[in-house]
């Protein structure tokens, strides 16, 4: 990919990621407030189609926006160039999209 497609990739994912966000605080303030156990709170999300679906799209976005934001880092930062910048960034991504899958799996099946 060229450096735009990875701009609009990123900003696109942040477009997806703004409602993710919000929703998940609301959901978070809800359980806190209500008092809500971490029991209680995985009876609600355990076997739910709607938030399996809700937050692996919210791991799939976060990946690829936080991947492609430290590839940038990686370029200015650590000096990395070309084949090992996108080699290292492309692993945290799926290192972060293994991890945030694994976490849905647990709280949803």
């Amino acid at each position: 990919m060229n450096e735009f497609h990875l701009y609009m990739a990123q900003r696109l994912s942040a477009l997806v990621m703004a409602p993710f966000v919000i929703v998940h605080i609301g959901v978070m303030i809800y359980a806190i407030q209500g008092g809500l156990s971490a029991s209680e709170i995985l009876g609600r999300t355990q076997g739910s189609v709607f938030w399996f679906a809700f937050y692996g799209m919210f791991v799939v976005a976060v990946s690829i926006h936080a991947s492609i934001g430290l590839r940038t880092i990686l370029g200015e930062w650590a000096g990395l160039r070309g084949g090992a910048r996108d080699s290292v960034a492309v692993l945290i991504g799926l290192g972060l999209f293994a991890l945030g899958a694994q976490a849905v799996w647990a709280v949803t099946t």
